[in-house]
């Protein structure tokens, strides 16, 4: 389970895709229900950082405060629009999922608790 102190790390850490192209800063952490480890972020993009785009950090790697995601810039680009408004749902999970080709994985019900992470820093 990620605790505070991980996420406000992540929170604090700039985006690059594979094909070193800066993307943004992370926005917000979201957190699988299930696990609590940290699964997605949002990248603050676009005209003056207001766009925020969901990637997953699986196959990321971090070095101090960059994270070097497994896809380059166009593919983030062209991620769907998700809101940010909270809790992921089912269908946006697989939206999400199929744009990245991380399979067709059907997540597991909602408990109706968030499984996103703001903080007050």
């Amino acid at each position: 389970m990620a605790t505070q102190a991980e996420i406000r790390t992540l929170l604090e850490c700039h985006v690059v895709g594979c094909d070193g192209e800066q993307l943004g800063r992370v926005g917000q952490v979201y957190l699988n229900d299930r696990t609590g480890r940290a699964e997605w972020v949002t990248v603050c993009g676009g005209f003056l950082g207001m766009r925020q785009t969901f990637v997953p950090l699986a196959g990321s790697s971090r070095t101090g405060d960059e994270i070097t995601i497994a896809f380059d810039s166009a593919k983030v680009r062209a991620a769907p629009h998700v809101a940010v408004d909270g809790l992921l749902t089912a269908r946006e999970e697989i939206l999400l999922h199929r744009h990245y080709g991380m399979g067709h994985t059907v997540p597991a019900p909602r408990t109706g608790d968030h499984d996103r992470l703001d903080l007050d820093i």
